[in-house]
Formats: C-alpha cells, structure tokens, sequence
C-alpha cells in the first residue's frame, strides 16, 4: 500500500475553548510565512471559521509574552520585570511549599481552565490538575461558567445517557425551534451552519426566539420571535398547554418511554395553583404575543420530525435548570426524541463522544475540597493562600469583577501560564510565558466522531515552554518530578496516547499525514437504542425512562416537575443586561488583537425606544449601573434587540485603568441560579444613563 502524502501542507487543529474543534492545514508560502486553510480532507459540511483561520495572528501578535514575569509593582498594576526561568521557577517552586507547609494543599486553589481544552496531552485543565494534585488535596473547582445548570438538571432527566446527537441527523427536520441558538456566532460544531443553510434552502421553517435579532436569525432564520430574557420556561410551558388543548401530544410516546409527564401536566393545566399556563399567560411574562405562541405551538405539534435546539444562554438565567428540563418534555411531547430530524431537547454541543483516546491522566487525591465555579471568589476569601492559573482568565470571565479583584488581592500567591498579559495575569506575582498550539503537537478530540492529528508549524516565541515543560519543571524543584513525567517525554507521552486510542497501529502513519481519523457514522442520534426498546436498554434514571418530572430532583428544595421561577427587574435597574459570545472571540481570547477588535466593538444594545426615554443617540457615551457595579461604554441604537434588552458582548478585557471599558462583569452579580449554583449573567439588571465624555 502506497503511504499516504501530506496534502499540501502540515496538518493542524484548534485546541481553544471552542463549540468545535477544527481540522486545518497549514501551507507555507515562498516567502517562508505560514498560511492556515481547511483541510481538503475532511468533510465539505465542516467549515472552519475565521479565528482558526487566523490563529496565526495571535501567535504572532506583538504583545505576546516571551519571558517570565515577576511582579514589581502592586497587584493589577501590570508593572513587572522580566526575570531568567530558573529565577521565576524556583521562586515559583519554594513559594508554593511555604504555602502548603504552613496552611496544607487546600490553601491552592487550582484554576486550572478550557483555554486548551481538546488536546490529548497539551489540555490546560487536566495538566494543571495532574501537578497539582501531586503537592495534595488542593482545593479545585467544580461546574461551568459555559453549562453549568444543564449539566446539573439533565442527568436528573437522562441519567448518564448520552443524549446528543450528530448535527447532521438535523437534515431531516421538517421544523427548527432555534431557542437562544446563535450558532453563526457561537460554534455549535463546525457543521451546524452549513446543515442549517441547506434546511433554509429547503424551505424549512427555523424559527429564532432570542431577545436579539442575531445573525443566525438573519441568515438563517425563517422568523424571528424576539423574547424577554429568562421566561424561556413560560414560553415553553404555553406551548405545552396549547399542544394540550389542541390535542397534538403524542400519548403513546410519553406513556412508553417518559415518567412524570402526569405532574407536568397538571401544572401547565393549573391544576396546582389555578393558573393554566396559556399563551395569555405568558404574553405579558414572556413579550410574545398570545397569537404568535398559539401558531407557533401549532406549527412545532403538526411537524415531524422537528428539532428544539436549545442554546446555552437559556440556562444561564434564574431559574435556568426549569429551561434545560423544559426542553426535553416539549420534546418527548410531541415525540421527536430519537428520530432523524428530531432532537432529545438537551443542547446539541457534543453528547455522543467521539473515536477514544484518552487524555494525559490524573492522579486521583483524597479529601479534596470542591466549591462552585460561579462562587469561586467568595470561597477564595476563606482559606485560600494561593491562586494557580493556567488556561483560564478567571478574573474577567467570572461575575463580578470587582469580588474577583478582591479574591486575587487576597492570596498571598498567584502564578499565571499565559500567553499575554490578560487581566488575570496582570493580577499575578508570577507569570510563565506560554506556548501556542501552533508550536507544539498534539492530538485534538472534537466532540463529534473524528480525532485530529495537529503539528507544531512554528518554534516557541522568544522563551515561551509548552505548559507540559513548566509542570515539570516544578515538580522536579519540589521532588514529585517521577511522578509527574512517569518516565515519559512528550513524545513518548502522545505515543503511549495513540497506542491507547481507536486509531488502528496501520493507519498511525496515516492520521498523522492527513491529520484526520475518521470514526465512521456521523448520522448517530442519542437514545436510539433506549428508543428502539426501552426494556432492553433503559436509562440509569430511577424509572428507566427520560424523567420530565423527578422525585429526586425534589429533594434540591425545588418542585419535582419543570415550572416557571422568573424574577422581575427591580424598579431603580428596568432594563435586562444580555452578554452573549462574540464572533470573533472565543470568550476573552483574542480581545487584544487589533483584527479581532476592529470588528467587535465594545458597545451597548439598546432598541430605539430605550435610548430615546434616556436621551441617548446612537454613538452616545453611556453609563451602565449593575448590580455589582457599573462601566462606561458608548450606545449602538438598534431595532435589533427588543426593548426592555440591552445587550454587550461578554469578554472585552477589564482595564480599570480605562475610563471607557466594554467589561460585562463589571455589573454582573455572583449570586448564582439555584439548585445548580451556576452562573447567571443573562439575569443581569441594569440602569442606562447619559454621561460626558472623559
């Protein structure tokens, strides 16, 4: 057999905090530069978007850091000198043993992050905690910033069930409910948007209900049903009762494979307490008119098979976990769980797995203390002596700011990995220059059914090591360096990876060649073997069976069935703050480089309506006054955004030395949604008003 060539160039994929992970190729040009393009080899539905594209300009940029930091001047104030790494490893090493000496290995907290989150050994997390479980029971964080409240709520609907499906079993659909689902902006995989293109061309319906008009509802949507931030469960509830009314439940589904519906069903009807959940109901909740939900609940209940795809803003509300359980009984409602075209409700990112190949493991730790991702600053204020960063930028992505620069002020140590001075790493004492994936090489797991070869095209910039070499370099200065290497280079770490994984021995040469191993089916749909024959196959749930209603979720203090728990904005802050991802950012990477923000500006939301009560033009100064603070940003005056709305993007970098400052976190509240303790940046309360120039 002829071995395979490379095709025109090395293969590569992004390893960010990414809905997808993309296969590219890098080609280098005559003029000995480096240019990033699809990889011809993968499937023509898998589209790259531009910040993989462009991954190159962040390796290059020129604020990169190239040598260790040590600071100099007060914490935040981003004065440090550069320092030798055998300086800033042994003050790094002898810093972190007087901590766990005098207040034991809880006194770490690890911060341990996504920032590279899909590779097999370069994995930013799994990293972190691989060394720093290795010094004790450090204190570690548990939940998501991304899904916290789904990954709470779901498993009480589906147990450990994979419930996801791949994204072109959607090419099937007959109807689209694209519920707070910008997959033009956020990536929901690198397939969604072509299958959503071809279902439009199709002449399907994709229906958009978010509070703006977002491009996914611009390029792809058939309509846009513009709704109030946080009533996703009021909507959904009168569309269940309007299915109800109009006879369009699919009974034999529910009796066969759900438990629970009974209770829901009561509720909805008022049985509960003599409020039937209608479409007049939710008019005034929810913004929608009666009218709009009745057709819509008519149209979603007569197609089959029709998918909700549900976006992750929806669960990051108040009540976000009634929303994600929601989902899945309009679904099994109108029996279009576990059918092509169809969906389970749950939100489509990943949920089925991919080819195996297991990650750099984790030494297990005992007596370990966990506190809530979305509560960290408050925990770190009692007991917490030192902060370990790497992969993340906690400070800026977290609910507020302000609590986070006080946590940080606090410890007595903070070491960073970065690749640029983020406001994290600006609050450290130390800060380790940090590899691109671009300069190391790894295998990359996407969740769908492929694994990625990935070479490193260019060198480490200026004296920046891979987070691996820093680790270990650690860990050999506090003696645990054996153990933390296991005897392994990189090299023979990603060997032993492979071995281990489903690419066959024959077809290594292969993968690393092209850079893509194929899995096979990509048509896979979640449950089908639970739906093909619920008795042979039931669900690690305590009926067998998806459970719309559960008793042990009762046992959280909330009610066993999905109900309605909205909040209403408080008199003196009217207006709802909405922070969704921008497009050319993933999170707050990349809010540094001038391409990305030449075409993210840092602006507020406001419909016309809004702006004009508050005597704001389009391009006005604003003040924006949160609960937890306030930021100073100028006014894009739009019919975009439904009024009551305002919206800016989340991940713009804190600089409280900026008197203009598009920070969302700075007026976003740490209290979290319940029971899930999950963040909840889309219930935000604001006030807008008019102020000067600085």
């Amino acid at each position: 057999m002829r071995r395979p060539t490379r095709c025109e160039g090395l293969p590569v994929a992004c390893n960010r905090d990414c809905g997808a992970s993309c296969a590219l190729i890098a080609v280098r040009a005559s003029d000995g530069n480096w240019h990033l393009h699809r990889n011809p080899r993968n499937h023509p539905l898998k589209r790259p978007c531009v910040r993989g594209l462009r991954a190159l300009a962040s390796r290059n940029a020129p604020d990169r850091l190239t040598v260790p930091l040590i600071r100099q001047g007060a914490r935040g104030s981003g004065d440090f000198r550069p320092a030798r790494w055998d300086e800033a490893l042994d003050l790094a090493a002898a810093r972190l043993q007087e901590v766990v000496a005098r207040g034991g290995a809880q006194a770490i907290l690890d911060q341990g992050g996504a920032g590279a989150c899909r590779g097999a050994l370069h994995r930013t997390r799994a990293l972190t905690d691989r060394f720093l479980h290795l010094l004790g029971p450090v204190t570690r964080l548990v939940g998501s910033y991304s899904a916290g409240a789904a990954n709470w709520a779901l498993p009480f609907v589906f147990g450990s069930s994979s419930a996801g499906m791949d994204t072109r079993t959607l090419l099937h659909a007959r109807f689209v409910l694209l519920w707070g689902f910008n997959a033009a902006d956020t990536r929901f995989g690198n397939e969604t948007e072509a299958v959503l293109g071809r279902l439009r061309r199709a002449g399907v319906d994709l229906v958009v209900l978010d509070p703006r008009c977002t491009r996914t509802a611009k390029l792809y949507g058939s309509e846009w049903i513009p709704i109030r931030p946080g009533t996703d469960t009021a909507a959904m509830l009168a569309i269940l009762y309007e299915l109800l009314g109009a006879g369009l439940v699919d009974r034999g589904f529910l009796q066969r494979y759900t438990h629970g519906f009974e209770l829901l069903e009561q509720y909805v009807l008022g049985a509960m307490d003599d409020t039937p959940k209608s479409a007049a109901w939710a008019e005034p909740i929810t913004g929608i008119p009666a009218s709009v939900l009745r057709g819509l609940a008519e149209r979603y209940g007569r197609a089959h098979p029709a998918a909700l795809l549900p976006g992750l803003a929806i669960q990051r509300t108040l009540g976000g976990e009634e929303a994600c359980r929601m989902a899945v009984a309009l679904q099994a409602a109108t029996g279009n769980i576990g059918v092509p075209g169809g969906s389970s409700g749950r939100y489509p990112w990943g949920g089925l797995g991919g080819p195996r190949c297991p990650a750099i493991p984790v030494p297990p730790v005992s007596g370990q203390r966990t506190i809530p991702v979305a509560l960290w600053p408050q925990y770190a204020l009692e007991g917490i002596r030192a902060i370990y960063v790497c992969g993340s930028n906690y400070l800026n992505q977290g609910a507020d700011i302000a609590a986070n620069v006080r946590a940080f002020a606090a410890a007595d140590l903070v070491i960073c990995h970065e690749l640029f001075l983020t406001p994290t790493a600006r609050h450290a004492d130390i800060v380790f220059p940090a590899t691109h994936y671009l300069e190391r090489t790894d295998i990359i797991c996407p969740d769908d059914n492929y694994l990625y070869w990935s070479e490193a095209i260019v060198p480490p910039r200026g004296d920046a090591r891979d987070d691996y070499d820093i680790f270990l370099e650690l860990a050999e200065r506090v003696g645990v360096g054996a153990q933390f290497s296991a005897g392994r280079s990189k090299q023979q770490w990603l060997d032993w990876l492979l071995a281990d994984s489903a690419v066959p021995p024959a077809q290594v040469a292969s993968f690393k060649a092209t850079g893509i191993y194929d899995g096979g089916s990509h048509e896979r749909i979640g449950l089908a073997e639970f739906i093909a024959d619920p008795a042979a196959h039931p669900l690690d749930t305590p009926s067998g069976r998806i459970e719309i209603s559960s008793a042990r979720y009762a046992q959280s203090g909330y009610a066993a069935q999905p109900h309605y728990r909205g909040v209403t904005p408080p008199a003196e802050l009217p207006l709802t703050l909405v922070t969704p991802h921008a497009r050319y950012r993933v999170n707050s990477t990349g809010s540094n480089l001038d391409w990305v923000r030449q075409r993210t500006p840092g602006t507020l939301w406001m419909h016309p309506q809004d702006a004009a009560a508050r005597g704001l033009a389009d391009g006005a100064l604003a003040l924006v006054r949160g609960e937890s603070g306030s930021m100073c940003v100028p006014v894009t005056v739009t019919t975009d955004i439904m009024p009551g709305v305002v919206c800016c993007l989340q991940g713009g970098w804190y600089d409280e030395r900026a008197p203009v400052n598009a920070a969302v976190n700075r007026v976003t509240a740490l209290a979290p949604t319940q029971p899930s303790q999950s963040s909840r940046t889309h219930t935000t309360f604001v006030e807008v008003e008019a102020t000067p120039a600085p």
